[in-house]
């Protein structure tokens, strides 16, 4: 995952847009789920977002780990505010949950750079 990131965004962006194509009724039920899920609220979207990085991260989900960080990247989320998140995901998660939050703060930097 790390290192390559933005091209794993890229390739799950489209297999989401095969099953979306293949099955547009579940596809757009979830989309409106995660979309009413995330939206700004009580809590922002950015938090939320990276809440679902943490949760992603102790599922050991590469793509959705990938996929949560552009979008709270995309709300506006800080280097240091993933930081603090994924330190909460180890705590919960331990072992595996530290490796999977390395790779999550190694592809936000691979995000970054390749986002400008």
């Amino acid at each position: 995952m790390a290192g390559h990131a933005s091209e794993t965004l890229k390739e799950m962006n489209a297999r989401f847009s095969a099953f979306a194509r293949a099955t547009p009724q579940v596809f757009g039920a979830f989309r409106s789920l995660m979309n009413e899920a995330s939206k700004d609220g009580s809590l922002p979207a950015r938090f939320k977002e990276l809440v679902a990085v943490a949760i992603a991260v102790n599922q050991g989900c590469e793509d959705c780990i990938v996929f949560h960080l552009a979008n709270a990247r995309s709300h506006g989320a800080s280097r240091q505010e993933l930081i603090e998140v994924l330190g909460v995901a180890v705590e919960m998660g331990g072992g595996p949950g530290s490796v999977y939050a390395a790779k999550a703060l190694a592809a936000f930097d691979d995000i970054a750079s390749t986002s400008g």
